[in-house]
């Protein structure tokens, strides 16, 4: 069983290495239901989707072993009852409870060489250094939703800290773990706010993979992957999202869990990625380094937003695009601001696999806003 908001990607890496899988997400997209055992709380069950609703259904569905991915690793309590009597694919509700304490993965992450941006509780706002920039951000957050430019002045929500804005190149770190060693698996770069893909602020809206690092960056990541496993055992396939700046790696968080920067990894042909957290969630040694990146090749994965409140047409065309997942039923309705679909692309550079993401893109928007049907 896999649970989370969107299981998708993850559930498909599953089947592709033998496994037969049920799934509890958020959204039960066409594709997916069309793949594997799907059950979605607002299409199937006509009700919201919360991490608590989610492990709730998954209680009353029969598998072995569990998975989890985002939202998850924000709520230990949940991921606690959806273990019980089952076997846990992934980091258990304590490692979680460390993982994303803040203050606790600031002290690994220094003791690693690298830096974390200045965050401020609710109480510690005044002390802001008003000639930096920063960002208001909520705790239980993921995929940039929530993250916005502070005001000065402005007081920062419940559940919400102020952190530092760093610039730089922004990316992500995948390795597995086996609770004391870890091997990176890829790292990518991060796309955010990106208007082509019809995001906003800071809304995640994708990955270019491999990331161009040179020996230097990668060195740091390692060490990095190799201090958080040790701080906090963890344990499966995790994530590092972090900016590059200079030659500093700044880190912004991390996702103890699977992230959807990993479906590029397996798109590449380098590993299938369920089969790797299996394994290392088993104990299994992971100390040996994942085969290379193809040379020549970087694959993009995009995250469309819409930009209005649209009604989508007849998608069943798209079941048939190798560049398109996450579809949407015919005739459903899809709110401004929430994601229509994911779109993903080839190219022998950063540069080129973005402008075919950008038009794979463009194409999704123009079909879902004006009705003319996209073209492949």
């Amino acid at each position: 069983m896999i649970v989370g908001v969107s299981t998708r990607a993850f559930a498909e890496s599953a089947v592709r290495a033998g496994r037969r899988c049920v799934t509890v997400d958020a959204f039960g997209d066409l594709d997916q239901k069309a793949r594997v055992e799907n059950v979605a709380l607002v299409r199937d069950r006509g009700r919201a989707y919360s991490a608590a609703a989610a492990v709730a259904l998954g209680r009353t569905l029969d598998a072995p072993a569990a998975a989890y991915v985002a939202n998850l690793e924000n709520h230990p309590a949940a991921v606690r009852r959806l273990a019980a009597g089952r076997r846990l694919l992934g980091n258990p509700p304590a490692t979680l409870a460390g993982a994303r304490d803040l203050r606790q993965l600031a002290a690994a992450v220094r003791r690693a060489g690298a830096r974390v941006p200045e965050t401020l509780s609710a109480d510690e706002v005044g002390s802001a250094d008003p000639r930096r920039r920063w960002l208001r951000k909520p705790l239980r957050g993921g995929g940039g939703q929530g993250v916005a430019d502070h005001v000065a002045g402005r007081r920062l929500r419940a559940g919400e800290v102020l952190q530092e804005r760093i610039d730089g190149t922004s990316g992500s770190v995948s390795f597995a773990a086996d609770g004391r060693r870890a091997v990176v698996l890829g790292v990518s770069r991060g796309l955010a706010g990106d208007a082509s893909f019809g995001a906003r602020g800071y809304r995640y809206c994708g990955n270019l993979y491999p990331l161009a690092a040179g020996s230097a960056l990668l060195d740091r990541l390692d060490a990095l992957a190799q201090a958080t496993t040790r701080a906090f055992g963890l344990v499966g396939v995790n994530g590092l999202d972090f900016v590059e700046r200079d030659g500093t790696v700044h880190v912004l968080e991390l996702n103890p869990r699977y992230s959807a920067s990993m479906e590029l990894i397996e798109r590449s042909g380098r590993l299938n990625v369920f089969e790797a957290h299996a394994a290392a969630c088993g104990g299994a040694n992971v100390a040996t380094a994942a085969p290379p990146a193809p040379p020549g090749a970087v694959f993009g994965k995009g995250i469309v937003w819409a930009r209005r409140d649209v009604v989508v047409g007849d998608t069943r065309g798209w079941l048939s695009r190798d560049d398109v997942c996450d579809v949407p039923f015919p005739g459903e309705p899809i709110r401004r601001g929430h994601p229509i679909c994911s779109v993903f692309a080839r190219g022998a550079d950063e540069a080129s696999c973005y402008e075919h993401l950008r038009l794979a893109a463009a194409s999704i928007l123009a079909e879902v806003e004006t009705g003319v049907e996209a073209t492949p």
